[in-house]
């Protein structure tokens, strides 16, 4: 059952040491910013729980993973504040992802755009279906994926962050992703992946915390300037939107 809330919704589930947080928006699982600050939110206090030893992210339904941030929200920008503010919901999404000290798995059951892919770049193990097709898009409406790009190429390397990024309307798919290091394991379908996903997650959560903390602290070591560098480049982006040369790519994908 998808949410019909306009600012999207989020619940958290803990059970047997695992922390299940679901996101939803009807818009294809868009993130509103709203949404994208509740989320930070969620993730620092998952965080810092002794009740928790791995995060499940996922989203609702068996469609869209996620759509990105809110079309309608990047349409209204009008001034660089509002624009700088915009992006750096998903820079604090990510940044929350960075130094969580619980090990994230990631849920892919359907397409991811934009910073869907830039939320699945930022999980430690990624399960996804083979509908879990993949595209940055930001090119293509005159802006650019300068936030996420550092969680995307820290997966798929400069090379795969180019090849998606400089053709924006080009789908990707989960064999591609695979190949290239984003997502870890891909399934026929979602029964499989959430059969497997049960069973990892499971065993995952009863082995030593402190071990599985260090080994996160250790997966994003040389990552500890992102606190400065994703809110640059959402100041960056900000200046984007504001561009005639996006206003007027903008007009074209209004309703």
């Amino acid at each position: 059952m998808s949410t019909d809330r306009a600012n999207g919704s989020l619940y958290t589930k803990i059970e047997n040491r695992i922390a299940t947080i679901e996101f939803g928006h009807p818009a294809s699982n868009s993130f509103v910013s709203e949404l994208l600050e509740r989320l930070t939110k969620e993730l620092d206090k998952l965080s810092k729980s002794d009740e928790v030893s791995i995060i499940l992210l996922k989203s609702e339904g068996e469609r869209a993973f996620c759509a990105g941030a809110s079309f309608d929200e990047l349409v209204a920008i009008s001034n660089l504040e509002e624009g700088k503010a915009f992006f750096s919901g998903f820079a604090n999404v990510i940044n929350a992802m960075r130094i969580c000290t619980k090990p994230i798995i990631g849920r892919i059951q359907g397409k991811a755009v934009g910073g869907g892919v830039g939320l699945a770049s930022a999980c430690d193990y990624v399960y996804a279906t083979e509908a879990a097709s993949i595209k940055l898009s930001e090119i293509s409406i005159g802006i650019a994926p300068l936030v996420i790009a550092p969680a995307v190429e820290r997966k798929i390397g400069k090379a795969g962050l180019a090849e998606l990024s400089l053709s924006p309307t080009e789908w990707k798919n989960a064999y591609w992703a695979k190949e290239k290091g984003l997502f870890s394991k891909v399934f026929d379908s979602i029964a499989e992946m959430d059969k497997e996903l049960e069973f990892h997650t499971k065993k995952l959560a009863s082995y030593n915390p402190e071990a599985l903390a260090q080994m996160k602290r250790a997966l994003w070591e040389g990552t500890e300037h992102w606190s400065k560098l994703l809110l640059d480049r959402a100041e960056q982006s900000g200046k984007l939107a504001l561009s005639s040369a996006t206003k007027a790519a903008l007009e074209k994908f209004k309703k």
